[in-house]
């Protein structure tokens, strides 16, 4: 039974690291991969789609000071994601933030759009863990209620008090996942606009 145990653990463990890793790569088969979480509409100053690919390198890997990007030219999308530095002052929290900028001709300039992806492993993990924790807290309130717990001062007190932690608990959970969405939102929107930087002024680029 331990052994069984310890089994499904690891299993699971390597299903969430390999969701990761294939999270962060840029190739292909992997940038549309991961749960969107966001839309965001922009405009590059730019003649057409094919004066802004032909800003990047020959292999469509561009490197920015605070992340990379990926040019895939067969969806005439741009990949980019931030890039994490061992022995550095940033860290990765469990809800790393990736984009995948789609680009089309829309006259004078060139419309584009960010869809932002987090990992499945962390979505579905914070959403079980939401539903845990609220499903036993509102199972404990009925069970305690038709067991007749509120029916003296020391029982509301009690059972009050219960209530409350689970309040904490499920306040403190959203506070961490906003706080994080927040902060890996922020080195994404750097990324971002260091690679409209370059890509407006065409600095840089090499063949």
């Amino acid at each position: 039974m331990i052994l069984a145990g310890l089994f499904a653990a690891i299993l699971f463990l390597g299903l969430v690291v390999g969701d990761w890793l294939y999270f962060v790569r840029l190739t292909p088969d992997a940038v549309r991969y991961g749960c969107s979480v966001a839309r965001v509409e922009d405009r590059f100053k730019a003649t057409s789609v094919a004066s802004l690919r032909a800003r990047f390198p020959a292999d469509g890997l561009l490197l920015l000071p605070h992340g990379v990007a990926r040019l895939s030219g067969e969806w005439n999308s741009i990949a980019i994601r931030p890039q994490y530095h061992l022995f550095s002052m940033s860290f990765r929290t469990a809800w790393p933030v990736k984009g995948l900028i789609h680009v089309s001709d829309d006259g004078q300039d060139v419309r584009a759009l960010c869809v932002k992806r987090i990992p499945w492993s962390s979505a579905l993990l914070t959403l079980g863990w939401f539903v845990v924790v609220a499903f036993g807290s509102l199972t404990f309130v009925v069970r305690y209620t038709l067991d007749g717990g509120f029916g003296s001062l020391s029982g509301i007190l009690m059972g009050a008090g219960i209530i409350g932690i689970a309040l904490l608990v499920l306040a403190f959970g959203l506070v961490t996942v906003v706080f994080s969405y927040r902060l890996e939102n922020s080195r994404l929107a750097k990324v971002y606009d260091e690679l409209r930087e370059r890509l407006e002024s065409g600095a840089g680029i090499t063949r």
